[in-house]
């Protein structure tokens, strides 16, 4: 009886401790890390990189908390992120995700907003940092962008 519960004790353990280990999380297609560009390098020129894949890297500092359709990436330069946007459905990113290292491959897009998208953006930003925003200063249309990825890989 012994014999039986020190193997049941040690089976306990040994699965225990195999599960506890941390797991990567893929979705999609296999990350390109051949391909990989810091996020504040193709965020100097975008433009430049709309037309053929990137991979970039960075912590998850934020994750879309109704569908997980989204994610932000921190980069190498303070302050600055960069968003992964999927379909509803194509891939779920979970919550768990915030705090985590992540790469991404895909194509980055751009989205040209009108002068008065580009007012209530900049105002919505603003209000939610906590910060004082004049609309009339604001005179020409800015330009998001986003990645749409086709491989992640969040490192746990």
């Amino acid at each position: 009886m012994k014999t039986s519960i020190a193997k049941l004790l040690t089976f306990t353990l040994f699965f225990a401790a195999a599960s506890a280990q941390a797991k990567d999380l893929h979705f999609g297609d296999a990350v390109d890390k051949n391909k990989l560009i810091k996020i504040s390098t193709l965020m100097e020129k975008p433009d430049d990189y709309l037309s053929s894949p990137v991979t970039i890297e960075g912590t998850v500092v934020g994750v879309c908390q109704k569908r997980g359709c989204w994610m932000s990436i921190a980069s190498d330069k303070r302050f600055q992120n960069l968003r992964i946007k999927v379909n509803d459905g194509d891939m779920v990113f979970p919550m768990t995700a915030k705090g985590s290292k992540a790469f991404a491959t895909g194509m980055l897009t751009k989205n040209q907003l009108t002068l008065s998208e580009s007012k209530r953006l900049l105002a919505h930003r603003a209000q939610k940092n906590g910060e004082a925003f004049d609309e009339a200063s604001v005179k020409q249309a800015i330009a998001t962008y986003q990645l749409v990825p086709t491989g992640v890989t969040i490192l746990d």
